[in-house]
């Protein structure tokens, strides 16, 4: 009778325990993430006030050939390798690759760029009756919600019509410019491009020996931990790299097809829009779509519906059938932290920042989880029951 009160004391005090436990862990991450914040805004305040980005910004545009030359051999590395193993030379193997890789690119150009640049123009020629089509929008609402209200909003709606107005005189004035900045930028690009090919192609003849270079920068003792970090790091990223550009050609194939359909105007530029920003998640189909329905609408209502339902499909063929099987888990990261990266990376770096947000917050992830792994920094924290517990419910 006793040792059943007991039993039953002692699952009630364990029951409690566990609560307390699970409390103790839920309070301690949202002290770790306030902490977090607390580390980047403090991070955030030194690096403006000691102008610091500027001077990265102007050391990675110096360095950035040699940036695109690392990516290129290290995204050759393994066809290089695979048929040096068939015995094919490594220079012979590499030279091969190159080869393929410029005679595709050129042909790309030369079927794409023509197509692209009478697109571009007929963008800029529509820009007029996408400029009315928002105000004839707008005119409509301010009517209905005069309407409905009984209240006289035709200032406001003046004040609004003049600023879109302002707009389209700053494109109209503007163009040259822009067209002018564009042209040298694709230049600058170009040659920047040119130039990291050209380093990829030297560092891709002895790409494996880079790993043997930089762990004899490392002492001894370390360099089995440090290949099994370069392993991890080297898995994670080559398995976004290749998911994000499989997804973004399907994307742009089917998009640039949908729009097309629908009679729009420069398909394949809104598609290629798509597609790039697309790349970022959760915000980017929100930024591809919108502007490409709104210019759809300018042309015309049925165009705008097509428009509208091809953006739709190809974003639902995207979130639940290519993300799930192309890219299934392979960054693991938690919404939250995704969105708190895309919005420090978008204020500091822009569009570009936003794109390469989740592969370094990825990496930086996979960086943490190593050295937890060799120090137990959690279990140091926190305790093994809360982490025990955590490994339970990750399991269920």
């Amino acid at each position: 009778m006793f040792s059943r009160k007991n039993k039953e004391r002692e699952e009630i005090d364990t029951h409690r325990l566990n609560e307390v436990i699970k409390i103790s862990r839920d309070i301690l991450k949202i002290v770790f993430v306030l902490i977090l914040f607390l580390l980047v805004y403090l991070v955030t305040l030194l690096l403006r006030q000691w102008n610091v980005l500027p001077f990265l910004k102007n050391i990675l545009s110096i360095l950035s050939p040699l940036f695109i030359g690392l990516v290129i051999a290290w995204l050759f590395d393994p066809v290089v390798t695979w048929l040096n193993k068939k015995g094919v030379h490594r220079i012979l193997a590499t030279v091969i690759v190159f080869v393929l890789f410029l005679g595709i690119f050129a042909l790309l150009i030369y079927l794409v760029l023509p197509s692209f640049t009478s697109q571009v123009n007929d963008i800029v020629s529509s820009i007029p009756n996408v400029i009315n089509y928002v105000k004839d929008g707008i005119d409509g609402i301010f009517d209905n919600i005069s309407k409905v209200t009984g209240y006289d909003l035709e200032s406001t709606k003046l004040q609004l019509f003049d600023a879109i107005n302002q707009i389209g005189v700053g494109i109209a004035t503007k163009l040259p410019t822009m067209s002018v900045n564009i042209i040298s930028s694709f230049v600058s690009g170009s040659v920047t491009f040119a130039f990291g090919l050209i380093i990829g192609f030297y560092m891709l003849f002895d790409f494996h020996n880079v790993r043997k270079h930089f762990l004899s920068l490392v002492p001894k003792e370390y360099h089995k931990p440090t290949i099994d970090l370069m392993n991890r790091l080297n898995q994670v990223l080559r398995n976004f790299v290749q998911g994000t550009l499989s997804i973004a050609g399907i994307l742009f194939v089917c998009q640039s097809i949908g729009l097309w359909l629908a009679g729009m105007k420069a398909p394949m530029l809104f598609g290629l829009f798509c597609a790039i920003t697309n790349i970022i998640p959760y915000l980017g189909p929100y930024i591809g779509g919108v502007p490409v329905v709104i210019v759809a609408f300018s042309m015309g209502p049925s165009t705008g519906i097509f428009a509208l339902i091809s953006v739709l499909v190809c974003q639902a063929i995207e979130s639940y059938f290519l993300q799930p099987v192309v890219m299934g888990k392979t960054m693991k990261l938690h919404p939250v932290t995704i969105m708190v990266g895309l919005l420090l990376f978008g204020y500091y770096f822009g569009i570009i920042g936003m794109i390469v947000a989740t592969p370094v917050i990825s990496t930086g992830k996979v960086v943490f989880q190593f050295i937890d792994e060799k120090l137990q920094l959690r279990k140091r924290l926190v305790g093994d029951n809360m982490i025990a517990i955590e490994n339970d419910d990750k399991e269920e």
